[in-house]
């Protein structure tokens, strides 16, 4: 998977064309000149989200209404698609090869993995961050999983406004577990797809985890549901039915549904420990690494094709040592996409990777690999 080219207009501070090259991607440039938007750009027209906001219509350029994101990807079997994001007030228009396009749809066009300083929030955070990275690595490999979650999230809310309707109402239980059935009865099959897939996909990361590529601590993952201990996970649908009717009348007190996969969470540990709260800064980042290599992995193994790697402000989130071991992983791998405002990076990588200077939201190429260009010509001369 290549991003050939990314073309933006009223994103930011962006504007303009820039053809990437294969490998390593290195944009530099000082603090401020727009570094980071233009992998926000990268992770939109992969992802239709922002990592830096959870309302993409604030990258709007202020003053203006309207902005876009197109870009070229190039496939395995030389399959090319044109993708484009386009942003209007509050809504998002996709579209492929100038067709518009279901978000289902689209989402199977590029995949992108990020580390960033926001992502750090799925070994510091709290569970929701981890569930939604592991709903990342689900959509990855089955594309119609995104609906199964916004089936959920309606489920859930619709459940939720009934039973605050129900406790102020009075109603007695029996005709509130009338009322609340049919809405369990989804709950109970989309949450077996939910807690069957991440199950799944936590297994996978767990073969793919290289876990001690910086540290010599151990890292370990387990995908905990908060149903452990409550009965036979492995009939998890007749748990959750039961489980349900089971804690009716608590979740008519709290007006909230307090069964299903939004309760679960991901458990991280290095040497037994959980990273969360016994990991230093730098375990932390090195376990998100981690994570983000095992990711890359299961979805290699599962299209035979890598995905793009993005990592913002490399030199902040990661020492030399965590650098250089990082890129010598990723090498004849992923297209990377690092950013930095370290002239002294950009020196020592500079023979293995496309250098891009930021000014003013504006790219211009600077450097292009010579070792991969000497490969090239070799192999041509033969």
């Amino acid at each position: 998977m290549l991003l050939e080219s990314l073309e933006t207009h009223q994103f930011r501070n962006l504007n303009g064309k820039v053809s990437w090259g294969e490998g390593l991607n290195i944009i530099y440039g000082e603090n401020g000149q727009g570094k980071t938007n233009w992998l926000e750009a990268i992770y939109l027209l992969a992802t239709t989200k922002s990592f830096r906001t959870q309302r993409p219509q604030e990258a709007i350029r202020f003053g203006v209404d309207l902005a876009v994101v197109r870009g070229s990807v190039a496939r395995s079997r030389n399959v090319r698609r044109d993708l484009q994001v386009t942003l209007q007030g509050s809504t998002k228009t996709l579209s492929v090869n100038e067709k518009r396009e279901t978000v289902t749809n689209y989402l199977s066009q590029l995949h992108v993995v990020a580390f960033t300083a926001d992502e750090l929030e799925v070994v510091r955070g709290g569970p929701e961050a981890r569930r939604k990275f592991l709903d990342r690595g689900v959509v990855s490999l089955h594309h119609t999983y995104i609906q199964t979650l916004a089936d959920y999230q309606r489920v859930i809310k619709q459940k939720n406004r009934l039973l605050q309707d129900i406790a102020e109402s009075e109603l007695n239980l029996d005709k509130a577990r009338e009322l609340i059935e049919p809405w369990n009865r989804q709950l109970v099959s989309l949450s077996t797809t939910i807690h069957e897939a991440r199950s799944d996909y936590v297994e996978r990361l767990q073969e793919s985890l290289q876990r001690r590529l910086f540290e010599r601590e151990e890292i370990t993952i387990c995908y905990v549901s908060a149903l452990e201990g409550r009965g036979d996970l492995s009939n998890y649908e007749a748990l959750i039915r039961e489980r349900l009717s089971f804690r009716l009348q608590a979740e008519i007190a709290s007006g909230y549904a307090l069964i299903g996969p939004h309760k679960d969470d991901l458990q991280i540990l290095f040497d037994g420990r959980d990273i969360r709260t016994y990991g230093s800064s730098g375990q932390q980042r090195s376990a998100l690494i981690l994570l983000d290599l095992a990711a890359i992995s299961v979805y290699y193994s599962w299209h035979n094709e890598y995905p793009i790697f993005v990592l913002d402000d490399v030199d902040a989130e990661l020492d030399r040592r965590r650098i250089i071991q990082l890129l010598e992983y990723l090498k004849e791998r992923t297209q990377t996409f690092i950013t930095t405002s370290k002239e002294s990076l950009v020196s020592e990588f500079s023979s293995s990777a496309y250098v891009f200077e930021v000014k003013s939201g504006e790219v211009l190429e600077i450097s292009k690999p010579t070792v991969e260009r000497t490969i090239v010509a070799t192999s041509e001369s033969i």
